[in-house]
């Protein structure tokens, strides 16, 4: 294999598929990527079993040929490079990188031992092109509330899934739970997608990408982003059906200004670090107003308050940092902050003519 790319788009592509090769691993191979012509490009690829992440760059092939190099080494030698053409050439399971007078010789491994890549049969996969800033949104808005707990792996990711003809995104780790609507469809889907996968395609979008691809079969899931793709294992099992635990009717709400709910809520957190993030948020008809206490027992406490349309007098305690998870990806100037009593959930979402995000919070025992 011979052949010459630009430095930017190698470390690019290098840097892209080097987080999914793994580490911790009985298979040294899964320490490499793999590089290999396809046509006029160079793909580069790296798996870990459950995802695979790959890139194709553009290239000048002089002749065809495949090796797998460590991942890591040739990642940051690459990004050390300067600007401009960088020549590959394999001899002898050896890979030599040259660029200007910069010339490191790597020791590979041949690639027929690297797994072979997953691939989605695109006949018979369900597609969706979904905006760029729509799929970064919803996943934004939902990986926050995933599990992190491998007991329950189900709660470990991002559960896609057709309802009433649209498309939604749900989660939940059994303290709080988040439901975005994005797309309409006809198609009847039902997908626990892996936050890591989640979170390597977010990594993927850049000003250059207006558009991701995702391709679902029974088992796995496919990614593409311009001239990158990410294919993914799919979580096995039954998503729990959440939509019960949001209540159709709520008795207490409030509506008030995000950037006021935000300020007031960080403030609270300060004092709550010692008592587990544990915050009572009062609503007050009287006073039009939400307010927010909390105690730290050696430090003093803290009560602040924000004007807000307040429907109904209630008191609720929460979890400063989910409240304020839920604020940082709720779009709009104005949140609703809704709940029916001191041990029911709370609602929060966006004032506006499309509601298409809600995000749930238990209640903490005050």
């Amino acid at each position: 294999m011979e052949l010459t790319v630009t430095q930017e788009n190698l470390t690019r592509a290098l840097a892209a598929v080097s987080r999914v090769a793994s580490t911790k691993t009985q298979l040294p191979i899964l320490n490499n990527i793999l590089l290999r012509t396809d046509g006029t490009r160079l793909l580069v690829a790296a798996t870990n079993l459950e995802i695979a992440s790959t890139q194709y760059v553009g290239a000048k092939i002089v002749s065809h040929g495949s090796i797998t190099i460590p991942a890591r080494l040739v990642s940051e030698f690459v990004a050390s490079l300067p600007k401009g053409s960088v020549e590959l050439k394999v001899t002898n399971d050896k890979l030599s990188i040259t660029s200007g007078r910069y010339t490191s010789v790597v020791n590979g491994v041949v690639a027929d031992e690297f797994p072979e890549l997953p691939t989605i049969d695109e006949s018979s996969s369900i597609q969706y092109s979904i905006t760029a800033e729509d799929f970064k949104q919803a996943v934004s808005q939902t990986i926050i509330t995933t599990s992190s707990d491998s007991t329950r792996p189900i709660l470990t990711g991002v559960y896609w899934h057709s309802f009433e003809g649209s498309l939604y995104l749900a989660s939940t780790d059994g303290y709080r739970l988040s439901e975005r609507r994005l797309v309409e469809t006809s198609s009847e889907v039902s997908a626990i997608i892996p936050t890591q996968t989640l979170q390597e395609a977010l990594r993927l979008i850049t000003d250059g990408i207006d558009e991701v691809e995702v391709l679902f079969d029974e088992t796995q899931v496919r990614f593409r982003l311009n001239e990158a793709e990410i294919v993914s294992r799919l979580i096995d099992g039954n998503f729990p059906d959440y939509r019960q635990l949001i209540p159709d009717e709520m008795s207490i709400s409030g509506v008030i200004a995000r950037d006021d709910f935000v300020r007031i809520t960080k403030i609270a957190g300060l004092f709550a670090r010692e008592s587990g993030g544990s915050i009572t948020l009062t609503l007050d008809t009287a006073e039009n107003i939400i307010s927010i206490h909390s105690i730290a027992s050696e430090l003093g406490e803290n009560t602040s308050e924000a004007s807000a349309e307040v429907t109904a007098d209630g008191v609720i305690t929460l979890n400063s940092r989910y409240v304020s998870d839920a604020l940082s990806v709720i779009d709009g100037d104005k949140i609703e902050f809704s709940f029916n009593g001191k041990m029911s959930p709370s609602v929060l979402r966006n004032v506006g003519k499309d509601v298409n995000y809600y995000h749930v919070i238990m209640p903490l025992k005050s």
